[in-house]
């Protein structure tokens, strides 16, 4: 018997025998809404990554029609996007952004109607906001930019001017927010990137972050705001809920948090089957990712204890995640329909 084992090393093999359904492919035509193919995630030379073509033809494999890629790029920037994509921007649907740093220049609304216009012109059909905005961005003053600054404003009511939907990153998983210490759900993960801790280094609590997204989207009824990740606050859908039925101009969408719904199956379905019409279907993939088939399984089947990634140690988590079975008449609206109708594809 081996004596001293270290979590890292830990990794249990299941011996429940139970039944599973297998799905390769999607019951119905998928958009994902949310990808990255630029810079954001997969650096400057992100254009000598992948073959457009060729990475066109393996997502139509999986049953992936269209995916929206969300970048922060604008002007020249945005024209490198655009242009790696080129013939298939019907395909490959763009989101692009705008220099948010310049929020405290007295010409920022000029500024903001200008790069949309221009965007518009080139072709997105979008905006990406991200987290860098109030997780890592400082005033002139040095302190943090609350996502509901007023100063940002002409963002948001320039994208309802251009009828631009507007997705959004505001917050990491809760547990990003709390002590590394032995309670943490994701010691693991951020024993690999301590990085990416916000926890009692100045920044805004998740508390505090929640509130802000709130104001925002209370405060912009006329714009759409499709809240990335689950709304923010995956681990509590009964939260996202009382949102969704108190903002219409709110949607969310799925990426990236599949290890989250996974794990509470019957909230889950719930929560699925209550906001069918303002969910959209995400993943957060890139080049070459190939497990949207876990996401399918989820959504499709009544498959029990499965895992959520092919890590040999899933990096959200020590957990397995069960499929909720939604009819077809749910599964159409969240795998492409919401997208079809909120993103104007």
């Amino acid at each position: 018997m081996e004596k001293g084992l270290l979590l890292r090393d830990f990794k249990p093999r299941s011996e429940l025998v139970v039944e599973r359904q297998s799905v390769k492919k999607p019951k119905f035509t998928v958009i994902d809404a949310h990808t990255h193919y630029g810079p954001l995630t997969n650096g400057d030379d992100f254009a000598e990554r992948y073959d457009t073509k060729a990475e066109i033809e393996r997502l139509q494999s999986l049953g992936i029609a269209k995916v929206v890629q969300h970048d922060l790029v604008w002007g020249e920037a945005l024209e490198r996007v655009l242009a790696k994509i080129e013939p298939y921007q019907d395909v490959i649907v763009t989101y692009g952004s705008l220099d948010v740093s310049k929020f405290e220049d007295p010409s920022f609304d000029s500024y903001v109607y200008k790069t949309l216009r221009d965007s518009t012109n080139m072709g997105i059909k979008g905006l990406k906001m991200w987290k860098n905005i109030s997780l890592g961005m400082k005033d002139s003053s040095g302190k943090h930019i609350p996502i509901d600054d007023p100063r940002l404003s002409p963002i948001w009511q320039g994208a309802a001017e251009f009828g631009l939907p507007i997705l959004i990153h505001v917050a990491d998983p809760i547990a990003f927010f709390r002590p590394i210490d032995q309670y943490n759900e994701r010691y693991e993960n951020l024993q690999r990137f301590p990085e990416w801790s916000f926890h009692e280094q100045g920044f805004f609590t998740f508390e505090e972050l929640m509130e802000q997204q709130e104001n925002l989207i209370a405060q912009n009824p006329k714009t759409t705001f499709i809240v990335a990740h689950g709304g923010s606050y995956s681990e509590n859908l009964g939260k996202v809920s009382q949102w969704l039925r108190r903002y219409p101009n709110m949607f969310v969408d799925m990426a990236a948090r599949l290890a989250e719904f996974g794990r509470q199956p019957y909230t889950a379905r719930k929560f699925f089957i209550e906001h069918q019409d303002r969910i959209l279907f995400g993943t957060d993939f890139g080049p070459g990712d190939d497990q949207h088939y876990l996401y399918f399984e989820f959504l499709e089947t009544w498959n029990e204890y499965f895992d959520y990634s092919e890590a040999e140690v899933p990096g959200q988590g020590r957990w397995k995640i069960y499929g909720i079975g939604l009819e077809d008449e749910v599964l159409e609206k969240v795998y492409f329909k919401n997208a079809q109708r909120v993103m104007s594809l």
